[in-house]
């Protein structure tokens, strides 16, 4: 049985037609079988079937329709009575529109292109006209109407983009003409149209459909076709290679995720716990197994995980998943758990709009990938219990191996973890490992040195390790000689004093650092002090005071003292990186330490002022003889520096605050607010000012106390936390009023202005805004006159008053282009669509927000660009294309999920209702 909606309204019944009669009737299966499986209250049905105005003896009619169809599906229990009204109960896809959706979905998740031609073509059969086209005038289900007509839309589209893709161009030009006659404002339908012309030979004819959709564009809305259509029109005039259709890509077909890092060369030892971890794999059980691998550091815990990983991955078929948690990184925080699960999601291919937002959501979208799967999970050096669990699948299949220097006592209780305790080798594995690194040969021709050397490295596998590097870049030199230094440098790293001096692996470390030159040493050791995760050549080269640091930092990595773990950023591992500080002498750290902050500080000051040339550039300290800075060739480097040293930018912050230097932590801070902002890292720019504002009241600084005052209140009004905003912008007011400081006052109140239009209260942001663009003018700053002129513009548009608004506004706009202030012109188009909108100028209002979101996009603040988005889509719904406006409110979901923006609910809103706010 099958309700049919996709066009006129009947039913079918094992595959018999059987006929609705009557409008009436028909209007009743419609409200329920748009609903199918949900109660539809009578109240519902009756506004549908009658309107605002059903007649007395509308209950007692509604009855008799209900049982007039229920005689047509065949089934009296087809529709039941459930308070407060009916429910239609239909099995498997029980209406053609359910059917469309699930092939259209299908289409989407194809394997190949081919696929999802046929599940497109499939769906598109069902339409047999407009959909509920005999119930024509009911609002609800006109509705319901618009909306599967949007999604024969979509399905046309996605068709007509795999065709073109699987070379089909000269067939489907006939449907393209005939879907751009009875569309004629659809843009993608005309460019895929100029695309299959192209392709199959005729450019004249895509050149042609190009000047018939500008004349119809101009002639019905007074505007010129969109930018993607203006380029395709130049990539075909000047013949572009982009237009042709690609070769087919080579496919490698693999059998899921294949993430784990390189085994270690000649691992050996463990041989007990390899074996336990070879049944445990075997067991299916009622959930996934859980193995928790713990120990010292150096024990080679992440060595034998990612062994045994290796030799068991074909037991997997579906994937093996690896990830770096951190959770001992004395220099970096620990890995969130939800950028982990990102990063798994991202190994399946999980589409970023395909994902919810929040930890606990995505968690359950990952064990739902995991549900029915053979994956690996290998999770290295995790924190603790807590940072585990959100990665943990929940079905049989999966095998999930944990490391840690914590002994994970919480998973073994809750979770049923089996617990894998690593400790030093045996004395015939540690030898073992040498053999396997140095060969038998070399091993046995030297016994008594050889079992020094285990013995001095406490048999622990990271110092054999390193051990037996140094002997094989010497093969001349014997081991006793190595075995002599090691006894002759004996000591104890603090962290692994293991009681005596049979296992400290100092002398290991000593070994490998005494063997560089001065300047590789010294470098390596001043390496010791840098705060980040990594770091760049300039960091290295400040922290050394050295003009050219690319030698030293080879010498390095051929040492094995540092990684470059991708192309021009170096990590020293977590206990190196202990022993260089521990070499380090009291007269080298606080120089190398100013070197570092200055290098930071200037080259994120001069990124800063080059991403919004509208702040007022803050007095930092002189640098220090030997630090550098990094020159920014455009925004979009400097945007890519502020991204690569997002984890070192906030580390230098503390650093600074940790160690006296109180008058680069501001200034620091501050140039961090602009990227802070524009990513959506506002709790991290709260933090950073928080810890500006503390090393400003050791120093006294009421001036740039002021301004951190000012930076904490935007950013917490941002977050919709207006009361700690307006303490924080009145003691900032407070402060700029004392110091006689009009350009900061004149912030301020634009701040201010800004918090109250966002609570609501216009007028009195209005008041605010106003007495901002009085003081900026008084102190002679066209730019932020400018910028204060389309605030007050916008101001003057939420109270209604929209011609003022659009004068305010575009004599903004005029001042901000002179200036080349691309952020506030960006913003005041917005503002200048808003009005146009309002003013009943749709097409207007459109062209200035594309102006917006594309000026906020080459700038990169993605979250104001979402902002603009959303009002796009207002827009586009004011205007009747529903289509329209649903995409765009989507973008600025995804923007704002990716973000986790505070206007997240806004644009969910938005879709909720398909409808425009408003104003």
């Amino acid at each position: 049985m099958q309700v049919r909606l996709l066009g006129t309204i009947d039913v079918t019944v094992d595959a018999v037609h059987r006929p609705v009669h009557g409008v009436r009737r028909k209007a009743v299966l419609a409200a329920l079988a748009i609903r199918p499986g949900e109660v539809v209250s009578t109240d519902r049905i009756a506004d549908v079937v009658w309107g605002a105005d059903p007649p007395a003896t509308a209950v007692n009619t509604l009855q008799r329709h209900v049982s007039h169809l229920r005689q047509v599906l065949g089934r009296r229990d087809a529709i039941l009575a459930r308070a407060p009204g009916y429910v239609l109960d239909l099995l498997g896809d029980g209406t053609d529109a359910a059917v469309a959706e699930r092939l259209i979905r299908q289409a989407g998740e194809a394997a190949d292109r081919a696929e999802a031609v046929r599940h497109l073509r499939a769906a598109l059969a069902l339409w047999r006209g407009r959909p509920l086209e005999d119930v024509v005038g009911r609002a609800w289900l006109d509705v319901e109407a618009e909306r599967l007509e949007n999604l024969w839309l979509l399905a046309q589209h996605a068709l007509a983009e795999h065709r073109l893709h699987l070379g089909e161009h000269a067939e489907l030009i006939p449907d393209l003409e005939r879907l751009t006659r009875d569309h004629p404002h659809d843009e993608r339908f005309h460019a895929h149209l100029m695309l299959a012309q192209y392709r199959a030979g005729r450019p004249a004819d895509a050149l042609a459909t190009y000047q018939r959709v500008k004349r119809a564009f101009d002639d019905d809305l007074g505007l010129d076709p969109g930018p993607a259509l203006r380029d395709l029109e130049a990539a075909v005039l000047r013949q572009d290679a982009s237009l042709d259709l690609a070769p087919p890509p080579v496919t490698v077909r693999a059998t899921g995720p294949a993430q784990l890092p390189s085994a270690v060369r000649g691992f050996t030892g463990h041989a007990g716990l390899l074996d336990r971890l070879d049944v445990l794999a075997g067991e299916s059980g009622g959930t996934a197994v859980v193995c928790t691998v713990t120990g010292p550091p150096g024990a080679g815990k992440t060595s034998l995980a990612v062994h045994w990983a290796h030799r068991a991955a074909g037991g997997f078929p579906d994937g093996r998943l690896y990830v770096n948690l951190r959770g001992f990184d004395p220099r970096a925080a620990a890995v969130d758990p939800g950028e982990a699960l990102r990063g798994f999601l991202d190994a399946f291919h999980v589409p970023v709009d395909r994902r919810p937002a929040g930890l606990d959501a995505q968690a359950s979208l990952y064990r739902s990938i995991l549900n029915g799967r053979r994956v690996l999970i290998v999770l290295d050096n995790a924190r603790d219990a807590e940072q585990v669990r959100p990665l943990l699948p929940g079905a049989p299949g999966c095998l999930v191996i944990v490391t840690s220097r914590d002994r994970l006592t919480p998973l073994v209780a809750a979770e049923g973890a089996h617990p894998f305790p690593v400790g030093p080798l045996t004395e015939v594995e540690s030898w073992d490992l040498l053999a396997a690194r140095l060969g038998p040969p070399r091993v046995a021709a030297e016994p008594d040195a050889v079992g020094e050397i285990v013995a001095r490295c406490g048999r622990l596998p990271l110092a054999l390790a390193i051990v037996a590097a140094h002997a094989v870049v010497s093969p001349d030199a014997p081991l006793a000689a190595q075995a002599a230094q090691l006894r002759a440098a004996a000591g104890g790293l603090d962290p692994f004093d293991g009681g005596d001096a049979a296992t400290d692996v100092r002398a290991v470390f000593s070994w490998s650092y005494r063997a560089l030159d001065e300047p590789a040493a010294r470098l390596f050791r001043l390496l010791g002090l840098h705060p980040g995760v990594d770091f760049a050549a300039p960091a290295a080269a400040s922290a050394a005071g050295v003009a050219s640091v690319e030698p030293l930092l080879r010498s390095l990595l051929r040492a094995n003292l540092l990684t470059e773990h991708r192309p021009g950023r170096y990590r020293l591992h977590d206990l190196l990186r202990s022993y260089a500080y521990e070499q380090c002498v009291e007269d080298e750290r606080g120089p190398a330490l100013r070197r570092l902050l200055d290098h930071y500080l200037q080259s994120a000051r001069a990124a800063v002022l080059l991403l919004d040339p509208g702040r007022s550039a803050v007095d930092v300290p002189s640098p220090a003889a030997g630090a550098t800075t990094v020159a920014f060739a455009d925004r979009d480097r400097a945007l890519e520096w502020f991204a690569a040293e997002h984890a070192a930018l906030l580390a230098a912050v503390d650093l600074g605050a940790g160690h006296g230097f109180d008058r680069h932590v501001w200034p620091l801070a501050w140039s961090l607010t602009t990227y802070f902002d524009w990513r959506g890292h506002w709790d991290e720019l709260i933090a950073t000012q928080t810890a500006a504002l503390t090393a400003l009241r050791r120093v006294g600084d009421r001036s740039a106390a002021a301004h951190t005052h000012r930076d904490l209140g935007r950013t917490f009004a941002q977050l919709g936390r207006f009361a700690e905003a307006a303490l924080h912008l009145n003691a900032a007011l407070n402060l700029y009023g004392d110091l006689d400081d009009v350009v900061g006052q004149a912030r301020t109140h634009h701040n201010i202005g800004w918090m109250l239009q966002a609570q609501g209260d216009h007028r009195a942001a209005l008041t605010h805004s106003s007495e901002s663009h009085r003081l900026f003018r008084s102190a002679g700053d066209r730019l932020w006159q400018a910028r204060t002129l389309n605030a007050r513009g916008w101001l003057h548009g939420q109270l209604g008053e929209h011609e003022h608004s659009l004068r305010l506004c575009e004599s903004a706009l005029a001042l901000l282009q002179e200036l080349d202030d691309g952020h506030g012109e960006a913003g005041t188009w917005d503002s200048i669509a808003y009005a146009h909108d309002q003013l009943g100028d749709h097409a207007a209002a459109l062209e200035c927000y594309r102006r917006s979101i594309d000026t906020f996009a080459r700038l990169g603040d993605r979250g104001a660009e979402a902002d603009v988005l959303v009002n796009l889509g207002d827009s586009h719904a004011a205007a009747g294309d529903h289509d329209r406006a649903e995409r765009a409110w989507r973008t600025a979901l995804a923007a704002f999920e990716a973000l986790g923006h505070p206007s997240v609910e806004t644009a969910r809103s938005r879709l909720r209702t398909r409808t425009p706010a408003v104003p």
